[in-house]
Order: structure tokens, then sequence, then C-alpha cells
């Protein structure tokens, strides 16, 4: 009897031997470092311009930023330990409310540079379409992951994307980059569930046209157009300039952290969108080179994550949030180079932007929770 007891005690412990919990510790560490990197550098090129605008505070910028990153970072560790089938329930809500939030933003957002993003309540301002990102990678993860036989005709993919377009068309209407990355997470998304992928070409040809059809309707979008096909010249290239500047003369080593000439008052924003360009001045081609290692690191350890997730919705949500931190570093890199036409989108974890940095990492948060689910063999 006792041998007997011995043998099936011995077989639970290989049982349990055999299965084992994940949890990603290298993209947590990584996510940490990138915002710890940032707030060096959103108090080193704003620490000066801070001190003049914001009665001799220089630390400005680095606390409404660190208070922020700190809510995201709790937040980040709060979602990562609830399941993510938890987030099911919430799909449809979410949707209907975030779509009348964009609406409210349309018709009484607080403006700012001549554009109506944010909603202001009791003077702290929130930007919806930053949240909207997160709301329409859960939201499509939910319906592609329950649609995927429908999706292998066009008529499903059409559908698909049609659920995704009112958000979308929203967001485009007052702020065209974040639009473009809603786009794109959409499009990423429901590629990865669908099997046709010759349908996407139409997709993709409908989508540039959309597109064409906003930078017609402000001017100010195709001005963009000419100072980046003419930035030397371009009365409108002066920030684009300023920052090819920074990173020309930043070298290979960089001149030294803190050290940048053109974060004074001569790139507009450098805190913001154009931090990159400072990073690359100060930190020259190793110190960029470095940070895009980074992020390529990241990229990849939710690929694992997506690749080993337990079931397709799981997968889904990690290619949603590695599709927008993707896209968004790389059409910030491009618009600080002049590769691409410049547009508003931040550098995640780095750039200045409470809800931004904060949503952000919320949705790493997903990421982390999908991880925990995740069970290996030994």
């Amino acid at each position: 009897m006792e041998r007997q007891m011995a043998v099936v005690k011995e077989k639970k412990n290989k049982t349990r031997l055999k299965t084992e919990k994940y949890f990603d510790y290298s993209l947590l560490f990584i996510v940490i470092f990138l915002v710890c990197f940032g707030l060096v550098m959103i108090y080193s090129t704003s620490a000066y311009n801070s001190q003049i605008s914001n009665n001799g505070d220089s630390f400005y910028y680095l606390k409404r930023q660190g208070m922020l990153a700190s809510a995201g970072l709790v937040g980040m560790l709060i979602i990562s330990r609830i399941p993510y089938h938890f987030w099911k329930r919430f799909t449809l809500p979410a949707y209907v409310v975030m779509n009348g939030m964009l609406l409210v933003v349309l018709l009484y957002g607080a403006a700012s540079h001549g554009q109506k993003r944010w909603i202001e309540i009791a003077g702290i301002r929130f930007q919806p379409s930053e949240l909207a990102k997160a709301v329409l990678i859960i939201f499509l993860a939910h319906v592609a992951s329950r649609s995927v036989k429908r999706l292998k005709n066009w008529r499903g993919v059409v559908k698909c994307f049609a659920l995704a377009l009112p958000m979308i068309l929203l967001v485009t209407v007052s702020n065209l980059s974040t639009g473009i990355i809603l786009l794109g997470i959409s499009f990423i998304i429901i590629f990865v569930a669908s099997s046709q992928y010759k349908i996407f070409g139409g997709v993709v040809g409908a989508g540039v046209a959309v597109m064409l059809i906003f930078l017609k309707v402000a001017a100010y979008r195709m001005n963009r157009i000419e100072a980046w096909l003419n930035v030397e010249t371009s009365e409108y290239g002066y920030q684009t300039r300023q920052a090819l500047y920074a990173i020309g003369s930043g070298g290979v080593f960089g001149k030294g952290l803190g050290r940048s000439v053109q974060k004074l008052s001569y790139v507009p924003e450098a805190h913001n969108d154009m931090i990159f360009s400072i990073i690359c001045e100060e930190l020259g081609l190793f110190g960029a080179i470095a940070i895009i290692l980074l992020f390529l690191l990241l990229l990849w350890r939710c690929m694992i994550i997506a690749n080993n997730a337990p079931d397709l919705y799981g997968a889904l949500m990690v290619v949603g949030v590695m599709a927008q931190i993707g896209l968004q570093v790389i059409i910030n890199i491009g618009v600080v180079t002049n590769t691409l036409p410049n547009t508003g989108i931040p550098l995640p974890f780095i750039s200045y932007g409470g809800t931004s940095v904060a949503i952000i990492l919320c949705e790493v948060g997903l990421v982390l929770s999908v991880s925990r689910s995740i069970r290996f063999k030994r």
C-alpha cells in the first residue's frame, strides 16, 4: 500500500515538473528601461525651456511624465495579473463608449495647436485617441478570433474592417497620424487572423485613397508634404531641418548627455515627437542604434508570446500591441529623419505625453497577462 502511494506521489511530482508557468521578464525589463531612459531624456530636452516658461521649474515636464509613467507601470503590473479573457465581457461596451467619447471630442473637445484632440475635466486634459488604440486592439482581437471562418472570404474581411471603420474615421478627422496607426493596427490584426492574403491588396488601396482624401481636406497637411519634398527650402520644413541638424551634429558617439544645442529652442517640441533627434545629438549614432535594437528586442519578445499564446484571442491581442509599438517607432523615426512627412506620432515609452505612456504601459500589461497563461513542458 505504501509503495502504491509512493508511486502515485512520484507521478504527481513528475506531472508538476512537466508543466510550468511562464512570465516574460525580458519584456518587463526592456519596457522599464525604456521608460526610465525616456524620463532622463525628457529632463535633458525640456529643462532649459521649462525653466523659462514654467516659473523657473526645470523639472515641470519630468514631474508630470514621472507621475503618469508611475501610474502606467502600476496599471501594467495590475493588468498583467488579470487573466486576459476577463476583458472579453467589456469589449462591446468599451467600443460603444469609445466612439461616443471620440464624437464628444469632435464637437466639444479642447483645442491645442488648432486641433480638437482633448477632453478637459477640472483642468486635466485627456486624449481619447490614445485610449482608442487599446480599445480597438481588444475589440478586433475578440471579433477576429470569433470570425476566423468568415475571414476566409472577402466579405468577412470587409465586414471586420467595417466594424473598425467608425473609430478610425472619428479619430482621422482631427488626427490623421493616429488614424493611420489605428488603420495599421486593424490591417495587421485582420491580416494575421485571415488566410486569404490576396484580399488585402484592395484593402491597402482603399486605405490609401481614404488617407489622400483627408490630406486634401486640410491644407496644413499638404504643407507637410511640401516640406517633406523640399525640406531645405520650404517655409514649413523648419522643425525637420533643425532635427536633421541635431542628428548630423551628434556624430558617432554624440556630444554627451545634456549637451545638446538644438534643444535650446531650436527644435520645436524637442521633448515630444522630436526627442529622437536629441537622442542622436547627445548620444550619437551609437545611442540611436542601441535604442532601435531595444525596440526590436521588445517586438521580438512580443512575437514569441504571440506564437506561444494559448488561443487566437490572446495571440491577436499581442499582435495588436506589437503592431502599435512597431508602427509608432517606424513613423516617429521616419519623420525625424525626413524619411516620412512630418506628423505627430510619439516615440513609445520615451516621448513626453502622459496619456500616451500610461495607456501603452497598460497595453504591455495585456501582453504580460497573455505570457502568464503560457504553459510549457520540461
